[in-house]
C-alpha cells in the first residue's frame, strides 16, 4: 500500500496570487476545468496501490471541507484534510502529522508541493524509488536554464547511481541545472530522520529562548531535511522530461492552463467555434457565434454573448462576457462581468521558447523604476466592466466598478 501527502501551505502564503487568492484559496483554484490540486488527486488515484491522500495545511477545516467531500465522492478512495494549528513550514507540517502518514503501515508515501504542475510520472518515479533499497527519499529532477536554476533547489547527483550528492535551495551562484520539482517518494524510515533535525531545531529555539522567530515546530523540509541527506546515499534524483512548472503567479496560471488543457483534451458540447484546447463547463452558456481558444477554460454558469472572441484566458463561475468582447491573456473573476464591445488584453509571461528548458519567470509586481510589470491582466471576483472600455495589463481588485479604460495599472 501507498500513501500520497499534498502540501498546500495556507491563507498567509500565495501573494503573488492575489487577488484570485481573496476569495478562492490557491489550491483550490481551477485550472483547465479542475481545481489546482484536484490534478494532484488524479495522478494518485492512477496508481492502484495509492490507498489514501492526505492533504497537509493551515487552511482551516470548513475552507477545505466541501472540497475533500466532493473528491472522496469522486475518487473512491480515503481523501482527508489536515489541519496545522499554525503554519509550521513544508516540514513541519509533516513531522506534525507523521502518525497520520504512518498509520495502515505503508511502503512508502508520496510528496507532493501543492503549488506545481506536472504531468505526473509517479509510476516511474515509484519503480525508481523501490530498485535503491537504501533510499530513503527519491526527488524528481527536471533541467532548467543555468540563469534561472539559482530559484529552485539545486541537485548535484553521482551520474551512475543517481544518489545526491549535494543540495542546496535557492543558491546565490550556479551550481547545477538540474532542480527539485517538489515530487517526492519517501520511505517511512524518514521520519528517524527527522525527529533528529526536528531535535536540533528545538534545541536551537530553546536556547536563543525563543528569539529566533519561527515556532519550535516549524522546520524546511529542503533546508532540515533535504540538504543534510545529500551525500549520505539515502538521497536519489530521477530526471524526467514530462512537463513541469510551478504556479506561483496568474501569469504562470494560464500557462499551467494551456498544458494541462493538452494533457487531458476534452471536446465542449456547444456549438460555437472552438479553437483547441478548451474547457467549457457543462453549465456554461455560450453563444453560437462566439469563438473561444486556444488555451481557454470556462468555469461554471458563465454566459458568453454572441460574437465574443476568447483566447489564452481564464474564466470563472458566473462571469459574464457581453456581446462583441474581447478578453485576451486574461483571468475573469467570479461573477464579473465584460461589456459590450470592451477589450480586455494581458500580455502572456511564458517562459522564453528560444531557451530549451526555460522555465516560468516569476518577475516581481513592479520594475526597478516602479512601473508595473506587463503581465496578464486579472479582474477580481464582481468585477464590472462597462460597454466599449479598454483594460490593458492591469490588476483589478474584487467588487470593483470601473468608469473608465486602464492601461499598466492596479485598481485598488
Amino acid at each position: 500500500m501507498l500513501k500520497a501527502v499534498i502540501l498546500i501551505g495556507g491563507p498567509q502564503k500565495g501573494t503573488r496570487f492575489r487577488p484570485l487568492s481573496l476569495d478562492t484559496p490557491k489550491p483550490l483554484f481551477p485550472i483547465a476545468g479542475l481545481p489546482l490540486i484536484q490534478h494532484h488527486i488524479a495522478a494518485c488515484v492512477k496508481l492502484g496501490e495509492c490507498k489514501e491522500v492526505l492533504i497537509i495545511g493551515s487552511y482551516t477545516t470548513t475552507t477545505m471541507a466541501q472540497f475533500v467531500s466532493d473528491m472522496q465522492k469522486e475518487y473512491k478512495i480515503i481523501i482527508r484534510y489536515l489541519q496545522e494549528f499554525t503554519p509550521l513550514g513544508t516540514g513541519g507540517g509533516l513531522y506534525h502529522f507523521r502518525d497520520q502518514i504512518r498509520a495502515g503501515n505503508p511502503t512508502a508515501f508520496f510528496l507532493l508541493n501543492g503549488d506545481v504542475c506536472a504531468d505526473f510520472p509517479l509510476k516511474e518515479l515509484w519503480t525508481f524509488h523501490e530498485k535503491t533499497s537504501q533510499s530513503l527519499i527519491t526527488i524528481m529532477g527536471t533541467e532548467a536554464t543555468r540563469q534561472q536554476s539559482v530559484h529552485y533547489g539545486c541537485i548535484v547527483r553521482e551520474p551512475t547511481s543517481n544518489s545526491v550528492t549535494h543540495y542546496v535551495e535557492k543558491p546565490n551562484s550556479y551550481i547545477s541545472t538540474l532542480i527539485n520539482c517538489g515530487v517526492y517518494v519517501c520511505s517511512l524510515q524518514i521520519f528517524h530522520t527527522m525527529a533528529d533535525a526536528f531535535q536540533r531545531k528545538q534545541e536551537g529555539f530553546y536556547s536563543g529562548n525563543g528569539q529566533n522567530g519561527s515556532h519550535p515546530g516549524y522546520m524546511s523540509w529542503e533546508q532540515d531535511v533535504l540538504a543534510p541527506l545529500a551525500g549520505t546515499n539515502k538521497v536519489y534524483a530521477l530526471q524526467v522530461t514530462n512537463w513541469w512548472s510551478q504556479v506561483k503567479t496568474a501569469g504562470s496560471a494560464i500557462y499551467a492552463n494551456r498544458h494541462y488543457l493538452e494533457l487531458h483534451p476534452s471536446t465542449p458540447a456547444t456549438t460555437c467555434h472552438i479553437i483547441p484546447d478548451v474547457y467549457i463547463h457543462p453549465t456554461a452558456t455560450v453563444h453560437s457565434s462566439a469563438v473561444i481558444g486556444p488555451n481557454v477554460s470556462i468555469g461554471a454558469g458563465v454566459t458568453i454573448e454572441a460574437g465574443v472572441r476568447i483566447k489564452e484566458s481564464i474564466v470563472l463561475n458566473n462571469a459574464t462576457v457581453h456581446e462583441h468582447a474581447l478578453v485576451m491573456y486574461t483571468v475573469v473573476g467570479q461573477e464579473a462581468s465584460v461589456g459590450e464591445w470592451s477589450r480586455v488584453e494581458g500580455t502572456p509571461s511564458d517562459p522564453d521558447p528560444n531557451k530549451p528548458f526555460a522555465k516560468m519567470d516569476n518577475t516581481p509586481l513592479f520594475n526597478s523604476d516602479g512601473r508595473l510589470n506587463p503581465s496578464i491582466t486579472i479582474l477580481g471576483a464582481g468585477v464590472v466592466v462597462p460597454d466599449e472600455m479598454i483594460l490593458l495589463n492591469s490588476i483589478v481588485l474584487p467588487h470593483k466598478h470601473l468608469t473608465r479604460s486602464f492601461k499598466h495599472e492596479i485598481i485598488l
